[in-house]
């Protein structure tokens, strides 16, 4: 296979959070239809195989899959590999994207799992995807240009994986630091910051209001599975420790807690069982559910399905199934979040039909918000691309009671759901997108390059 040929999704990608999925006989299916159609492509047209667009791949990738589950999941056709016009016919949207999960790493941060973290997501990323083949350091620098310069990304939330020492990706004055520099030189307010607070840890708890005032956090981020390396132990949010947390956070502000829950192998304290009775217990509290407890099938785990009676202890539907028992739906206090979840999915169009079909069934399309996890696999605009040209067959929704997804919907999801939780002004930022200049991100990089966080802090 020719990697260079396919976008990201096909490829086989990880995060630090999970190892590699293998490929499938249907994913090395896809991925040689992919590289035919492209191939194909090139000779009708007398095109330049290697001038191929990201554009181009991302539609040649959501076509084979189309041919291959014999469907029209993705909603484009054969003339966008080629043509920009039907391309943005089917990729283009008018609402603003944010991000609400990104990440880079510090000079510090533990590197020797960059190649485990590549290995993962190249087994999950439809083999198409390309966006990887640049990155080298997954610095400030590759984090500017895949989160901001490539895509359509009008507003990303910075975060960071757990952990308490110099191996973690970033501290919470690092992200702090990173929006300062960004806004002193893009002059607009295009990124926010999370910080992270082991919740299991008395220092931690007791340095927020520090942090608050220092750093002003959009949101509060945790881990409740034992993620970080020692010293790190497991807590849920409906237990002693979990509440205390959370009184803190109804007491200081801001009153947005977001979750990682899932991509977890099955652990206990990775499910989302406690994010019912916890939202319940706090409905001042606004709860981002990240991964929404999507696991990769494992252990003989199925993949993911229509929600069930029987399937209630299994991937997505552990939270819907918390949320229900809790008396939790539509335009409730709990947001389901896609980071890593859509990547994983797109490449298998009869789960990702299922995870969005319930999730909206379930919490409503007002309660779903966009994420990527960028930047472990590059550029997400394939990921945007893909999600804005996808839809539920009618079979499914007869058969399942999932609703069509709409053009309105999808921009909700890909940004107006997060502008409103996060209090984002959204006339604000396209104003400022329209004064931008790229030439910040150059005068950003450079400052960095000298100075790296002591510049700001």
């Amino acid at each position: 296979m020719t990697d260079k040929k396919i976008p990201n999704f096909l490829d086989r990608l990880s995060t630090d959070e999970y190892r590699p999925q293998p490929y499938s006989e249907t994913d090395r299916v896809v991925v040689a239809r992919t590289e035919a159609g492209l191939d194909g492509a090139a000779e009708r047209y007398r095109l330049d195989p290697a001038r191929w667009t990201q554009t181009s791949r991302t539609a040649a990738g959501l076509l084979a899959l189309n041919a291959e589950y014999g469907e029209r999941f993705y909603h484009l056709d054969p003339q966008a590999v080629v043509d920009p016009d039907h391309a943005a016919a089917a990729f283009g949207g008018d609402g603003l994207i944010i991000d609400v999960q990104t990440h880079f790493l510090a000079p510090h941060a533990d590197r020797g799992g960059i190649s485990y973290i590549t290995d993962v997501y190249r087994a999950l990323m439809p083999a198409w995807w390309t966006e990887m083949d640049d990155i080298i350091k997954f610095d400030l620098a590759c984090y500017i240009q895949n989160v901001f310069l490539e895509t359509d990304v009008a507003v990303a939330i910075l975060t960071s994986g757990p952990g308490i020492d110099d191996g973690r990706m970033l501290f919470n004055d690092e992200m702090a630091a990173s929006r300062a520099l960004i806004d002193s030189f893009a002059g607009s307010s295009r990124l926010l910051n999370h910080s992270v607070v082991h919740a299991d840890r008395p220092e931690d708890v007791a340095a927020m209001p520090y942090w608050l005032e220092q750093f002003n956090p959009a949101a509060w981020k945790v881990y409740t599975a034992p993620m970080g390396g020692e010293g790190i132990s497991g807590w849920m949010l409906d237990d002693a420790c979990g509440l205390a947390f959370l009184e803190r956070v109804r007491k200081l502000g801001p009153r947005r807690v977001c979750v990682h829950k899932g991509l977890s192998g099955f652990v206990d304290n990775g499910s989302p069982r406690d994010i019912g009775p916890a939202a319940k217990a706090f409905p001042d509290i606004e709860f981002l559910v990240y991964h929404s407890g999507y696991e990769f099938p494992m252990g003989g785990a199925p993949a993911e399905g229509p929600y069930t009676p029987e399937t209630v202890h299994l991937g997505v539907n552990r939270l819907i199934h918390s949320c229900r028992e809790a008396g939790i739906g539509a335009g409730g206090n709990v947001f389901a979040e896609l980071g890593t979840t859509w990547f994983a999915i797109i490449r298998h169009p009869v789960e990702a039909a299922h995870v969005l079909g319930k999730l909206i069934a379930h919490f409503g399309e007002d309660n779903i918000i966009w994420g990527s996890d960028s930047i472990w696999y590059g550029s997400q605009q394939p990921l945007i691309d893909a999600f804005r040209s996808f839809q539920i067959p009618d079979w499914m929704c007869e058969r399942f009671g999932y609703a069509k997804l709409t053009p309105q919907g999808k921009a909700k999801i890909l940004g107006g759901n997060a502008a409103r939780v996060y209090g984002i002004d959204t006339a604000k930022v396209r104003a400022e997108m329209a004064g931008d200049d790229l030439t910040w991100g150059k005068l950003l990089l450079d400052e960095f390059r000298a100075k790296g966080f002591a510049g700001v802090r």
